[in-house]
């Protein structure tokens, strides 16, 4: 379960301090319900390892039979874009190395559909910050 202060956190680099959370969904190709059983325990380890090998906090996982719920905090140098298809094309390898009737289920050597949602949460929403960066000109003297 996810500690919900967990996601409000700011992290720091050298250069950055951020609070980058997203909440991705991906399905597999024409919607086939095959993460179960052994594929979507080896899925759920094969996640795992991808995003601790990135240095990406996974802060909550959902492993449906015909699609996945991630949420992930990640630094500012890399894309949301980047994380998908990371996260995408090392899972979609090793899941055909361990479970090669898949292939047989979805043909064309492709385990994900192209698309995916992405969706960022934070501490602050946007109508907060808009007024926060228009309290900055009041409180700076501009107009």
């Amino acid at each position: 379960m996810v500690d919900f202060d967990e996601y409000s956190e700011v992290r720091k680099t050298g250069n950055a301090v951020y609070n980058l959370n997203y909440h991705i969904v991906f399905c597999p190709k024409y919607r086939r319900s095959i993460l179960v059983g052994s594929v979507g325990d080896d899925l759920a380890l094969i996640l795992r390892t991808i995003c601790a090998s990135n240095n990406w906090n996974l802060m909550a996982m959902e492993i449906m039979e015909d699609h996945v719920h991630l949420f992930i905090s990640a630094m500012p140098i890399t894309s949301p874009a980047t994380i998908v298809k990371l996260l995408k094309g090392v899972s979609a390898r090793q899941l055909y190395l361990k479970h090669p009737e898949l292939k047989k289920q979805l043909w064309k050597g492709h385990i994900w559909s192209s698309g995916y949602y992405i969706g960022t949460a934070g501490t602050v929403s946007a109508r907060s910050i808009r007024e926060y960066i228009q309290g900055q000109e009041r409180h700076h003297g501009k107009d």
